[in-house]
C-alpha cells in the first residue's frame, strides 16, 4: 500500500516543490507583471491549444487506421484526451496505458495493438520536437550563447530515433519461441505497419511537426501577453527542451521540470526572471486545463466504463498474462 501511494505522491510532491520554488524566489515581481498582462492573448492561446488536440485526433485515427482499427475523430481526440488526464495524476506516463483498455473494450483490440499506436505517437512526438529544436538551434546560436546540453538534448532523440527505425527494418529476421519475444516481435511488426512506408512516414512526420508548431504558438500568444519581445527562434528552443526535458517522467504530467526548462531558456533571452517563469507556468497551466477539461468531457463521451477503466489503471491492475497475450 505503501509503495503505490509513495508511487505518487513522492513525483507529486517534486512538481509542487519546483514550482513552488520558483514562484516564491519572484513573488513580489509576479503580481506586478501581472498587473501589465493584456488577457486577450490568454484566450487566443487557449483557443491554440484546442487546435492542436483536433490535429492530434487527426494522426491518431491515422495510426489507429494502419492498425486496421476504425474509428471516428470524436473518438481519437477522445482517446487521448483520457490518457493525458490520467497522465497529469500518476507518474511515468503510465497514463498512457488507458489508451490501451479503451481501445480493447471499444474495438476488441489486442494490447500489442494498442501498445503499438502509443509507440508510433510518441516515437514521432519525440523526433518532430527534436527536428524543431535542430532547425531553430542556428538561429538561436546566432544572437546568444546556449548551455552545451541543450544540444545533447536534442541530438540524442534524433539519434535515438534513427536506431529505432534501424530495429525495425532489421526486425523482421528475429525468429523466437520464447513468449515475450514473440511479443516484442508483435508488435515491432504492428509499428512498421503503420509507419514504415513513403505515406506514413510523411503523413505522421508532417503532422507531428505541425502539432508542435501549434504548441510552440500557444506559448508564443502567452510571450505576447506579457509583451516580451522573444524571437520565436527562442521561443521554438524553449518549447523543445522544456518537452524533451519533460519526456522524462519524473513528475506526473512533467508539472515542475516543464517549467523550470522553459524559464531557464527564457532567461537566456534576457527575459525577467519573474516574466519567465509566469510565461512558464502559464503555458503548462493552459495546457494542462485544457486537458483537464477535455478529459473529464471525453469520460462523459465514453460512460461510465471509463471510470472503472481509469480506476483499474490507477491501481495497476492489468493483467501480464493479459499484455502478452492477445
Amino acid at each position: 500500500m505503501w509503495k503505490k501511494a509513495s508511487a505518487i505522491v513522492i513525483p507529486t510532491l517534486i512538481a509542487i516543490g519546483i514550482v513552488g520554488y520558483m514562484l516564491y524566489r519572484v513573488w513580489d515581481d509576479l503580481l506586478l507583471t501581472l498587473e501589465h498582462a493584456v488577457i486577450p492573448f490568454l484566450f487566443a492561446a487557449v483557443g491554440i491549444c484546442v487546435v492542436a488536440w483536433v490535429l492530434r485526433g487527426f494522426r491518431y485515427r491515422f495510426i489507429l487506421n494502419g492498425l486496421d482499427i476504425r474509428e471516428s475523430l470524436g473518438f481519437s481526440i477522445a482517446c487521448i484526451f483520457v490518457s493525458q488526464t490520467a497522465n497529469l495524476i500518476i507518474p511515468a506516463r503510465l497514463g498512457d496505458f488507458v489508451r490501451m483498455l479503451i481501445l480493447k473494450h471499444e474495438d476488441d483490440a489486442t494490447y500489442s495493438q494498442g501498445f503499438s499506436s502509443i509507440v508510433v505517437e510518441r516515437v514521432f512526438d519525440i523526433i518532430m520536437i527534436a527536428v524543431l529544436g535542430a532547425v531553430a538551434l542556428p538561429f538561436v546560436l546566432a544572437v546568444l550563447d546556449v548551455p552545451d546540453w541543450f544540444i545533447t538534448v536534442i541530438i540524442v532523440p534524433l539519434a535515438a530515433g534513427g536506431v529505432f527505425f534501424a530495429v525495425l527494418l532489421w526486425s523482421g529476421r528475429l525468429k523466437s519461441e520464447n513468449r515475450i519475444v514473440v511479443a516484442i516481435q508483435r508488435m515491432l511488426d504492428e509499428v512498421k505497419q503503420v509507419s514504415l512506408n513513403p505515406r506514413a512516414l510523411l503523413t505522421l512526420g508532417g503532422s507531428s511537426l505541425l502539432i508542435w508548431l501549434v504548441d510552440v504558438l500557444v506559448c508564443y500568444a502567452v510571450v505576447l501577453m506579457f509583451r516580451e519581445s522573444v524571437p520565436f527562434a527562442i521561443v521554438v528552443l524553449a518549447i523543445v527542451i522544456g518537452n524533451l526535458v519533460k519526456a522524462v517522467p519524473i513528475t506526473p504530467g512533467g508539472v515542475g521540470t516543464y517549467e523550470l526548462a522553459l524559464a531557464l531558456t527564457l532567461g537566456l533571452a534576457g527575459t525577467p526572471v519573474a516574466t519567465a517563469t509566469l510565461i512558464a507556468v502559464i503555458d503548462h497551466l493552459v495546457k494542462n486545463l485544457v486537458t483537464l477539461v477535455g478529459g473529464v468531457g471525453s469520460i462523459y463521451y465514453f460512460g461510465d466504463w471509463s471510470m472503472d477503466l481509469l480506476r483499474k489503471a490507477f491501481s495497476r491492475e492489468i493483467e501480464k498474462e493479459e499484455t502478452f497475450g492477445r
